[in-house]
């Protein structure tokens, strides 16, 4: 933004914005986006009427989010008493600084007015709107009509006029006096001139612009603040890539340490990734330790879940003995960094009954009758490893801020970036208070929310802060499904607030479309995951098309979850190069980067789904038509939305295929499309007018 001196006005004492160090009429970059102060207090009762703002998560209780430089489009109703010409600016400014940038709104149509601002840093701002009957404007609205009627009353008009731009002057001679010049110049032009030449000193836009700079605002009314949350480009545009840190050579006869996972990294690297992610890297508790398939007896060489944490070496400020030590995890973060990657960190609210809290706060967990403590269920699954920790007990601020110190431990050794498990089972009003607490001093830490549970639940997670959430993405089979949940996440009122992460697979998750699969189904979930969504990711394995289930279950067999597992990431039949291709593309054109800009088109064959993703500006176009169906070949006739492309329906395009390389010439809405599971089963068209 640029920087603006302050100005004082001196009709109500308020302190706005503005720069003039050139006579007004003469520039061409008159300062129109300037910065100032609000007035503690109003000065007055309310004048102006300003309502019913959009976007606006439940009246304001909630902010919505933006990137660093994403403009915001606005609009709300403003209106007063009588038949005044009004005037209204959208104001902004980050929370915790005096200084206000603002732009003038335009009125459309019935009392609606819109904005359009953009947040240069990341952090928590606010924007509010003042609106006002603007007195000039009305003025020389009301002059024109008397001087095309040869109203007798236009001398003593203009003398009128000529009071108000000397008031103007007033307003900009504290730190503007050459713009204080020009409007007192104008004001004895209007005391003298005949009337058709004063008409043409007022229809001058640089005079406009001077006193719309200088206002009289005294009677100003503003609007109650309304949030946003600002966050880095990687809060909307990224690529997940999980693995076990002890399972990161592929080998079942071998703990892996931090210091063996960079090749698992630079693998990642390699397949386009930017940010990896470790399940919990803490101590595993010995007590009720899980076997290998979940079984309730371990021997003494099964590792356990990670999830149960706490052991003998500590709790969640520690790390497990077997990868390293803190010191090595630290030093991988720093070498991840070097790559442009970024590792993020399960943030797991749980606690073997080894865990440290256990013997020092026993109050923190739930007691039974018989004084044990009770473990975790979700029926019918149980987790005898795990004890969940009680948000309300009695001492529960000194367990809240316990754990949202254990989250800005972790910051403070290089993580950013934290994948929160299970955030549904923990209270909604503990998750903003964390979130707020960490972003006031880390704005750039980002957070995912693993919750597959009710919408109502997953949505306010998203409200509350969560910068990504996962979604139902994975159980969307079939084109209407697929379609409907897509258009609800980017196109309705969750665009403001939830971000969907899509996901194909994750350690918990095996669906059945995936199990005993060839590889084209997993290249089109692959696809669509990374095309439909801005934010994707899939867990180690998925490469290698990893497709034995646990029998009846949407599980793994032989889960890495609870052992380690032998892998050969360069199997035969890998589809390493896809994924690295899929991300490739996605990096390099704009317009995927995007979360909000999903376009459906028509497609004839119920198997084939055709969309679109572009720039504002359509210098970046880009149209996908993937088939889902990984066994047979699906053919017909696609149906575009030319107007959506920025295309006409007399001019041809080009549409290059960034997967494969061939390029066809297109011309209108309809063409034929044809997609083979072992050839070329999906588009990713790059549009390029002729």
């Amino acid at each position: 933004m640029t920087d603006a001196e302050d100005v004082h006005d001196k009709n109500d004492g308020r302190r706005c914005g503005g720069k003039a160090t050139q006579p007004m009429f003469a520039s061409e970059s008159f300062l129109f986006m300037f910065a100032g102060f609000m007035p503690a207090t109003a000065a007055h009762a309310p004048t102006v009427v300003i309502e019913n703002f959009y976007p606006c998560i439940e009246g304001g209780r909630h902010p919505i989010k933006r990137i660093v430089g994403e403009p915001l489009q606005l609009w709300c109703d403003i209106f007063t008493d009588g038949h005044v010409v009004m005037s209204a600016v959208l104001k902004w400014r980050q929370l915790g600084t005096r200084r206000w940038y603002e732009s003038r709104m335009t009125p459309t149509d019935n009392d609606r007015w819109q904005g359009l601002c953009q947040f240069d840093s990341i952090g928590r701002w606010e924007y509010t709107v003042e609106a006002w009957a603007d007195t000039f404007r009305g003025w020389k609205k009301t002059f024109a009509v008397r001087v095309q009627a040869a109203d007798p009353d236009v001398p003593i008009e203009a003398l009128e006029g000529a009071r108000l731009l000397k008031e103007a002057a007033l307003r900009a001679r504290p730190g503007a006096a050459d713009a204080a010049s020009q409007l007192e110049e104008v004001a004895e032009l209007l005391e003298k001139l005949p009337p058709q030449e004063v008409m043409e000193v007022l229809l001058s836009e640089d005079l406009q612009k001077l006193m719309d700079a200088y206002a009289d605002r005294s009677l100003s009314t503003t609007s109650e603040p309304l949030k946003v949350i600002v966050e880095r480009e990687r809060a909307r545009f990224s690529a997940w890539y999980e693995f076990f840190p002890r399972g990161a050579e592929g080998r079942a006869d071998k703990h892996s340490t931090f210091r063996d996972c960079l090749p698992r990294l630079d693998d990642a690297k390699a397949m386009g990734f930017d940010t990896i992610y470790f399940p919990p890297i803490h101590p595993i508790g010995i007590t009720a330790r899980k076997g290998k398939n979940n079984t309730l007896i371990a021997d003494e060489n099964d590792v356990g879940s990670p999830w149960a944490i706490g052991g003998p070496a500590g709790g969640h400020r520690a790390v497990e003995p077997a990868l390293g030590t803190i010191e090595d995890f630290v030093w991988l973060v720093k070498e991840a960094n070097h790559r442009g990657l970024e590792i993020a960190m399960d943030f797991a609210i749980n606690c073997s009954p080894d865990h440290p809290y256990v013997k020092d706060h026993p109050e923190w967990f739930y007691q039974r009758p018989d004084g044990s403590i009770r473990y975790a269920e979700n029926p019918p699954k149980k987790y005898q490893d795990i004890y969940p920790l009680n948000f309300h007990c009695a001492d529960w601020k000194n367990l809240w801020k316990e754990l949202i110190d254990v989250v800005l431990f972790w910051v403070d050794k290089g993580v950013k970036v934290f994948r929160v498990d299970n955030p549904h089972t923990k209270p909604v009003s503990f998750w903003e208070e964390l979130i707020s607490t960490v972003q006031r001093k880390h704005p750039e830490v980002i957070f995912l929310a693993e919750a597959f549970t009710k919408p109502k639940m997953m949505q306010v997670l998203g409200k509350v802060g969560f910068t990504q959430s996962y979604t139902y993405f994975t159980w969307r089979e079939d084109k209407w499904s697929l379609t409907d949940y897509a258009k609800e996440l980017t196109q309705g009122e969750m665009r403001w607030f939830y971000r969907g992460n899509f996901w194909p697979n994750t350690p918990d998750i095996h669906p059945y479309y995936l199990q005993n699969a060839p590889a084209s189904i997993f290249r089109l979930r692959a696809a669509l995951a990374a095309t439909l969504s801005s934010t994707w990711g899939m867990y180690a394995g998925y490469e290698i098309c990893e497709n034995e289930p646990l029998p009846g279950k949407e599980e793994y067999l032989d889960s890495e979850k609870f052992q380690l597992r032998q892998r050969d990431y360069d199997a035969p039949g890998n589809i390493k190069g896809f994924i690295a291709r899929l991300n490739s593309i996605r990096r390099d054109n704009p317009a995927m980067h995007l979360y909000d800009n999903l376009v459906f088109h028509g497609a004839d064959h119920d198997q084939m789904m055709c969309y679109s993703k572009c720039t504002p500006d359509f210098s970046n176009r880009m149209l996908c038509v993937v088939s889902l169906n990984g066994h047979d070949m699906v053919s017909g006739m696609v149906h575009l939305d030319l107007a959506a492309l920025g295309l006409s329906s007399d001019q041809p395009y080009r549409v290059r295929d960034l997967m494969h390389g061939t390029v066809y010439i297109w011309q209108g809405s309809h063409n034929y499309v044809s997609l083979h599971p072992t050839g070329t089963s999906l588009h990713v068209f790059k549009v390029e007018p002729q």
